[in-house]
């Protein structure tokens, strides 16, 4: 039997189970895709895969469906994700340029992902800690009350009423200007120290408001530091109930509980091609047996990741380029 022979069956194989669902035979595989040998050579490739643990019979006298190992072999085989159609592009780039803060650009991710896959789309959302400041803002709502807005370079906004000293609004406008000068660009994991140096250039009539907006504006920049996820489309994996012949609950379980993604998006370097692929079994976590994961990182440093989890039986090459292709346009709008 020839290796690139070997593939293409295989290759056959993994195409025509993603879309059918059913087990593939000798016969359905010369038919439809031209392999240029009868059914009894096509048997006996099947049978050398069968016995390499590519393929596998799931029932007696049936066709073959590809197993973990199998679905591996033909990922690693795709040379290089293809690009989406003008359409998805343009269709993601208006989509998401449409957000208004960070929380609407992350539930328009996974709402985008989940229909371009029909899988389940997870995000993380960017670390804060790696993120600065981009704008700050005091709004008067009225003599003792003032709305601090800080919006962060990860374009995350974070806002609170705060109780002051009556002040004017004059008096605001020279405070946030004051402010931004010494704090644009700053790490919002570390804003203690800057908002101590520029307070004593406030004027004395002030540092008590003054003081009041460095301690709101320190907490809003703590809020969030932890790692969370949001997702969409879990009703996909409903409807995919065949895939998991054990059970879903464990995956629903493991998807509601965040920990695991979470750990499981953190260990997933991504590839020369710009994507991390799971398969079944490589899932170290017992409840992810069943799934494959594929995730990539957005964000100047991919510290952040965003993807899909669906069964093993998955269209892996357009998956693939739908996950790499939204996780770019994330990246270029969160760096706007």
């Amino acid at each position: 039997m020839s290796e690139p022979r070997r593939l293409e069956v295989l290759r056959a194989i993994v195409e025509d189970y993603v879309h059918s669902r059913e087990p593939v035979g000798s016969k359905a595989l010369v038919e439809r895709h031209h392999l240029g040998v009868s059914s009894a050579t096509i048997r006996n490739d099947m049978a050398a895969l069968e016995e390499d643990g590519l393929i596998v019979a799931p029932h007696t006298s049936a066709g073959r469906i590809p197993t973990d190992k199998g679905y591996r072999l033909f990922v690693d085989r795709i040379s290089d994700v293809k690009p989406l159609s003008g359409a998805e592009r343009r269709a993601i780039q208006t989509l998401l340029e449409g957000a208004t803060d960070l929380d609407d650009v992350m539930d328009r991710t996974v709402r985008l992902l989940a229909q371009l896959t029909s899988q389940v789309a997870v995000v993380q959302y960017p670390h804060l800690g790696d993120a600065k400041v981009r704008h700050i803002e005091f709004v008067l709502l009225a003599p003792a009350q003032v709305l601090v807005v800080l919006i962060s370079t990860t374009g995350r906004v974070e806002q609170r009423v705060l109780t002051v000293p009556e002040t004017a609004e004059p008096d605001l406008l020279d405070l946030r200007r004051h402010f931004l000068t010494a704090l644009a660009g700053a790490p919002l994991n570390s804003l203690a120290a800057p908002l101590g140096e520029c307070l004593p250039g406030v004027p004395e009539r002030l540092r008590r408001t003054a003081a009041a907006l460095a301690r709101c504006l320190e907490q809003l920049a703590g809020n969030n530091r932890e790692d969370r996820i949001v997702m969409a489309g879990t009703a996909n994996l409903a409807r995919s109930t065949v895939d998991f012949p054990l059970s879903i609950g464990p995956i629903l379980e493991a998807l509601e509980e965040q920990v695991v993604m979470l750990r499981l998006l953190s260990e997933m370097q991504q590839d020369a091609r710009g994507v991390s692929v799971r398969i079944g079994s490589e899932n170290e976590h017992g409840s992810l047996a069943e799934a494959s994961v594929v995730a990539t990182g957005y964000t100047p440093d991919a510290s952040a990741k965003v993807g899909v989890l669906g069964p093993t039986r998955m269209d892996y090459p357009n998956t693939m380029a739908a996950v790499r292709a939204v996780a770019r346009y994330l990246s270029r709008i969160l760096n706007n």
